[in-house]
């Protein structure tokens, strides 16, 4: 079996799981098929792409699991023309499956060599509506204006106001949350005028963010 027909394989059965767990998103689904992971996926776990197993990146980050990946992605509810802000890079493969739908995605992270890997992966898929960017993300992105969803991928000990303030009413974000210190779940913030609902969806991988940028990595 060559590895074109294994990987379509492997997100056939992806797809299935993830129908099963009620995610029937078909432009969502759709997006993630285009997106080949495989492209964002370091060469040793090429075996793993579809899988539902952490996959290990440079500087201690991580891929998600593929299908906790395109749940995320389901939670956040995309639609055609939004502004998406993302806060964790990582590979870019989120970033690159936002792009699909929304019609600008921007995407940080604290480490450039994170943001080099995912700017050469990107440039894979022919995006041209991803904005791969170095910064601070405990810090907000001030002068970036308003987003309709945002996606963060490290845990803050308590919702993150200045992220709230960077979105529209009727703005979605999603964040992990410490609960406790070894106990993370991510939270859907929904926003109506000046009022914000929130809503623990469930359990998460993350691990606390750190603040400021990485010199070196």
């Amino acid at each position: 079996m060559n590895g074109r027909v294994s990987q379509q394989e492997g997100f056939a059965a992806m797809a299935l799981r993830l129908r099963a767990a009620g995610v029937v998103n078909h432009d969502l689904l759709k997006a993630v098929e285009q997106t080949p992971r495989a492209n964002f996926t370091p060469p040793q776990y090429q075996d793993a792409v579809y899988s539902k197993r952490l996959i290990p990146l440079d500087c201690g980050a991580f891929m998600e699991g593929c299908d906790f990946a395109v749940r995320l992605l389901h939670c956040l509810n995309i639609k055609a023309g939004q502004r998406i802000l993302e806060v964790g890079t990582g590979s870019g493969f989120t970033a690159a499956v936002m792009g699909r739908i929304a019609e600008r995605v921007l995407t940080i992270d604290r480490y450039q060599t994170l943001v080099g890997s995912a700017q050469k992966n990107l440039e894979k898929t022919g995006l041209r509506n991803v904005v791969v960017r170095q910064a601070d993300g405990s810090a907000g992105v001030p002068g970036e204006g308003t987003f309709d969803r945002i996606l963060i991928t490290a845990a803050f000990n308590s919702l993150p106001r200045m992220f709230s303030d960077h979105l529209v009413s009727g703005g979605t974000l999603l964040v992990p949350i410490m609960m406790s210190e070894s106990h993370c779940r991510i939270v859907r913030v929904n926003r109506t005028g000046s009022r914000f609902d929130r809503e623990d969806l469930f359990d998460a991988p993350y691990l606390p963010i750190v603040p400021q940028m990485a010199s070196f990595l």
